[in-house]
Parts: structure tokens; C-alpha cells; sequence
């Protein structure tokens, strides 16, 4: 089947629904510009599914006080976008990044721009998604931002003739929650969480490798990290229902080669989520690569705050490169 691609038309239609969108939902977007080597585009022709009943506004504001003016976190998101960087040496593949924020936020300065800076320096076409939330009342509940993820993955593979990489050498990363939805994108990604309304989601949707770091896996038992869990699940989720969404128990043979790294100092997300994905993986003979790093604690990024963190780029690549992304 030949590869749809997105044109400089759908590039101004996109732009446009943005527009639209924004002007009645993004109440802080102005205050705040995509760095200048990036494109964000909408991945949805329109509104997101079940958007009925949705009152929700979306906001955009700094990490933290004295953060620089890139290093900001969505809220609330209304309008799910992939943000593209293009490599200057493209190497032919692709990786999809989806930040973290305990499914309240989405991180994308701290697990979005700076990842994909790294990974485009490495020739990676890099795009970067933002998701909407589960607790915003979408039609969907916990499944809306992997309603998101799915329909990013089919449009970053419908561009591979356009922007010059394989679609088969597609690769997720996921930070923190954003690891959980990477792991769940990676190994339960079929069939579709929504029904198909146009030619991109005829695109399959497998990877080739996955990377999960410091992520959230577990939402039952004293491991589960409860801020995902309970803007995931609500307050109070059965037993089943938690391990229904606990990536550990649903790894099937077939799920792409994944590399995991967690700080073992980490007090947010415990580093036994990652042991118990690795095991999991193991178990059904999918190869896995796991690094437990002494120091680092939650959301170290690119590592450049933790000494001990800061080779994970590099093992990754190596990692991948093996593997055939």
C-alpha cells in the first residue's frame, strides 16, 4: 500500500484547525513560541473524538519559575499536536516522544524539546506529541491518550515518503506517565482505541523499538505511582480494573525490543516498575535492555543533572541501532 504523505495543504489545514481551536481554548498559548526549529501541526482534522461535554481550557505555563522560556508543560490539552525536528543528517528513521506529567500535564520542554534535540543530532526525525488528559472528560476516559498516541504513530508513518525515513524503523520513548502510554502504545498497540476517519489510519501500527524511561508501569500494589493511577482510573479503581492497566501484565510475544532505564534513588515513580517490565518482557522472550542507575532520581532527561544518568542517550542509541531504528 503506497505511504500517504502530508503536503504543504495539509500542513495550512492543520495549521488552520489549530487556529480555530486555540482561539476559544488556549487562554496562556500566545504568552509562549515553539522554538524555531520545530513544526507542530494538529493530529486530529477537526476536534478530538468524543470531545462532547469537554469544558476543559487549555493552558501552557512555565516548569518552573526560573525555567527558560521553552521549558514549559500543557495542562488540560485540548488539541493534541505532534511538534517535528528535522535532523540535519537524517540516518532514515524516526522517533515518536511522548513526555511525562503524571497524566495531569505533559512536560514537553523537560522530555520533549531537549530529547529530540539529542536524538536529532543523532539523525532521528523526531516528533513530539502532546496528549490529551484522562481526567478531562473525554468520551474515551483513560483510553483518550492512547486514542492520541495511536493516531500520532499513523501520522508520523504516513510522512515517511515526505521527510525521507523508513516506516518501519519507528521508534516510541516515553518519560515518567508518558512511559507508561510509550509501553502501552508499544505492546497493546492493536487493535485501534478509536474508529478510523481518514486515510492515515490505514497505517499499521507497530514499532520497532521502544524506550521507556523512569516510567510509570504498575497501577496496582505499593510500587503503583497513585497520582497517574488516580487521574487514570479515579480515586478508588478495583483490583482488576488497576491491573487491567498495568503494563507488566499484558506483555505478549511480539512486542518490540525495548530499553528501560529508572534511578534507583528515584522517590517518585519506584524503580520497581521498570524491574517488573523488564521480567515481564523477559518472560515472553521480547529482548530487553535494562539500566538501574545509581542516582539520577525522577526526571532526569538528557542526564545532564546526574552524573551517574548522563551516559543513557548513548546506551540507547547503541541499543536501537541494533535493533534496526
Amino acid at each position: 500500500m503506497p505511504l500517504m504523505s502530508v503536503d504543504r495543504r495539509t500542513f495550512l489545514a492543520a495549521g488552520t484547525a489549530l487556529s480555530l481551536l486555540g482561539s476559544a481554548s488556549r487562554a496562556s498559548a500566545q504568552a509562549f513560541t515553539i522554538p524555531g526549529d520545530f513544526t507542530r501541526f494538529p493530529i486530529w482534522p477537526g476536534v478530538a473524538p468524543g470531545s462532547v461535554g469537554v469544558s476543559v481550557t487549555e493552558k501552557e505555563g512555565l516548569r518552573r519559575p526560573d525555567s527558560p522560556p521553552d521549558d514549559t508543560y500543557f495542562e488540560h490539552v485540548v488539541t493534541p499536536t505532534l511538534t517535528m525536528l528535522r535532523p540535519k543528517k537524517p540516518n532514515g528513521a524516526a522517533m515518536l516522544l511522548i513526555p511525562g506529567g503524571g497524566y495531569i500535564r505533559v512536560a514537553i520542554g523537560l522530555e520533549g524539546y531537549e530529547i529530540a534535540r539529542r536524538l536529532a543530532s543523532a539523525g532521528y526525525t523526531c516528533f513530539i506529541l502532546l496528549y490529551r488528559l484522562p481526567g478531562d472528560g473525554w468520551g474515551a476516559g483513560p483510553e483518550a491518550p492512547l486514542q492520541d498516541a495511536q493516531r500520532a504513530l499513523r501520522m508520523v508513518r504516513s510522512m515517511a515518503a515526505k521527510e525521507t525515513f523508513d516506516p518501519a524503523r519507528i521508534g516510541v520513548m516515553g518519560f515518567s506517565a508518558g512511559g507508561h502510554l510509550a509501553g502501552w502504545l508499544a505492546t497493546q498497540g492493536a487493535p485501534a482505541a478509536y474508529a478510523p476517519i481518514d486515510a492515515t489510519d490505514s497505517q499499521p501500527l507497530g514499532v520497532q523499538v521502544a524506550a521507556l524511561m523512569y516510567p510509570v508501569i504498575m497501577m496496582d500494589g505499593p510500587s503503583a505511582h497513585a497520582g497517574s493511577r488516580r487521574q487514570l482510573l479515579g480515586a478508588d479503581p478495583t483490583p482488576d480494573r488497576a491491573r487491567a492497566y498495568s503494563l507488566d501484565q499484558h506483555v505478549a510475544a511480539g512486542a518490540p525490543a525495548t530499553f528501560i532505564a529508572h534511578a534507583i534513588d528515584d522517590k517518585t515513580v519506584p524503580v520497581e516498575n521498570s524491574t517488573a517490565m523488564m521480567m515481564a518482557l523477559k518472560q515472553q522472550n521480547v529482548p530487553v535492555e535494562a539500566h538501574i542507575f545509581e542516582s539520577g532520581g525522577h526526571g532526569f532527561g538528557v542526564g545532564a543533572k546526574a552524573a551517574a544518568a548522563a551516559g543513557w542517550p548513548e546506551l540507547f542509541l547503541a541499543f536501537a541501532r541494533r535493533h534496526g531504528v
